[in-house]
């Protein structure tokens, strides 16, 4: 890399002050959204190259490239891409009751994403002549359980899914895409988990293409520790990944979950990524409440909505220890980069409901068809069930109202997959007359195995999803 482009990296953070902010959609003509406002920054435009990096200040300043953060390929095994069904008979030949709604399982034994798998971001892309799906999530494996990583599966009907076992090569390869930092005053360096993609260009970042911002959850090292023991039963398993002692009897995994900031990474074709540093000492977006505040113990699962000019606006869980429940809060920014809190919108239900202990993993889409804002996410009961359920909004702000008093999803039959419990929703919304809506979701199973599945909308009301089964014609 040259010295120039070196230095554009470098000051990547300093110059990124962006005057105009598009949201476009890679191969297809969408409506174009602009971020605009004043700024006291110059208007001179950085040119980005995005590798694997960080833009951390001070760190290795002769060499931009952060190594540690380069995703070395020894070996990158992908599937063939499955033929189109040509009935619904050999769909659902493979639906037994116990994988049904299943459509991406554990990787191979040897694969990057082995043990585990989850936080499903899934993209739909349409063109003249194909149509395209991505689908950003967290896996760990089996030889490096304590770290979680991110990785990328595409598809061409959003059900069979073309995936790599390990880490990609080049802008055509699925797989592994993104590593936890190992950067010591990094806020990422135990695990990362996607919370959105945002696709946007702008003037002051200069690209042949559109950008990927992903923001995600960073976890590190440092423990978050509780005075109480609200949280036995709501954090088990599904976030043993995250909770101190997880198979020792002497805490018995409780009371104690590595703490977790918002995170940002850029890429220009959705595989490699640069981090780029927020304003937080760690290189956060920013950081947890004061003392006393609601969200003071950990940031977790941002995820971000365009809303119009200059308007963006980020959702994100935190434990309202005060309250004694998961809730949601919701803060905003006119660059992507800088945000402002604007404090909790969504706590824990009624007595008896299925989310009585709160909320988490939020997701938020606006409904193409009415502007409403769509809330779809995690319910956490008083027994530590997981379940599936829906708010609505008519300005994504803070009147926010529940959709129904029970889940839109909940955990399957005994013998079921997902039997333990569901979760991580992303909510897609198919085109046509009819509202059709598919549901995807991290599902729990017996010995804590996880998987990824998919549920259909029923009529135009989002009060039940059915498991997915197959295509009707």
């Amino acid at each position: 890399m040259d010295a120039a482009n070196a230095a554009a990296i470098n000051c990547l953070k300093k110059s990124i002050n962006l005057t105009t902010l598009t949201t476009i959609w890679p191969q297809t003509i969408p409506q174009i959204f602009n971020l605009n406002f004043s700024t006291n920054s110059s208007n001179k435009s950085v040119s980005l190259l995005l590798t694997n990096c960080s833009t951390k200040p001070n760190i290795n300043r002769e060499s931009p490239i952060d190594e540690n953060l380069t995703v070395e390929p020894s070996s990158i095994s992908r599937t063939q891409k499955q033929a189109k069904p040509t009935s619904v008979q050999s769909l659902s030949s493979s639906h037994s009751l116990f994988s049904r709604g299943l459509v991406f399982d554990l990787g191979n034994k040897n694969s990057w994403d082995s043990l585990e798998i989850g936080s499903p971001v899934v993209k739909r892309y349409l063109s003249d002549d194909e149509e395209r799906w991505y689908m950003w999530y967290h896996g760990r494996s089996g030889e490096n359980p304590g770290f979680e990583s991110i990785g990328l599966a595409v598809s061409s009907n959003g059900i069979h899914w073309e995936r790599g076992g390990g880490a990609v090569k080049s802008g055509a390869d699925v797989g592994l895409v993104m590593n936890c930092s190992k950067d010591w005053w990094a806020f990422d360096t135990q695990s990362i988990r996607p919370g959105e993609i945002v696709i946007m260009s702008s003037t002051k970042v200069r690209s042949n293409n559109a950008v990927y911002w992903l923001y995600y959850t960073g976890f590190s090292s440092e423990n978050v520790e509780f005075s109480d023991k609200s949280l036995e039963i709501s954090l088990k398993n599904p976030e043993r990944a995250h909770i101190v002692g997880d198979n020792s009897n002497e805490n018995e995994g409780k009371r104690k979950i590595l703490k977790s900031l918002p995170g940002l990474a850029m890429s220009q074709d959705g595989r490699h990524w640069a981090r780029i540093e927020g304003e937080h000492h760690s290189g956060a977006l920013f950081d947890v409440g004061s003392d006393g505040e609601w969200d003071s113990l950990f940031i977790a699962s941002p995820q971000v909505v365009y809303h119009g000019s200059g308007d963006l606006r980020m959702y994100y869980h935190s434990f309202d220890a005060e309250n004694g429940h998961f809730a949601v809060g919701i803060a905003r920014s006119r660059d992507g980069m800088r945000w402002v809190k604007l404090g909790k919108i969504l706590g824990g239900g009624a007595n008896g409901a299925f989310d009585e202990c709160g909320i988490v993993n939020p997701k938020v889409t606006r409904n193409k068809k009415n502007g409403a804002y769509l809330m779809v996410y995690e319910g956490v009961a008083s027994d530590g069930e997981r379940s599936i359920g829906f708010a609505v909004s008519s300005d994504g702000l803070k009147q926010w109202k529940r959709v129904q008093d029970f889940p839109a999803l909940k955990k399957s039959e005994e013998n079921g997959w997902d039997c333990k419990g569901v979760g991580s929703p992303c909510l897609v919304q198919m085109d046509g007359e009819l509202d059709e809506w598919r549901l995807y979701y991290r599902g729990i199973g017996q010995g804590g195995r996880s998987g990824i599945g998919l549920a259909i909308s029923q009529g135009n009301e989002l009060d039940i999803f059915q498991r997915w089964t197959g295509f009707h014609f």
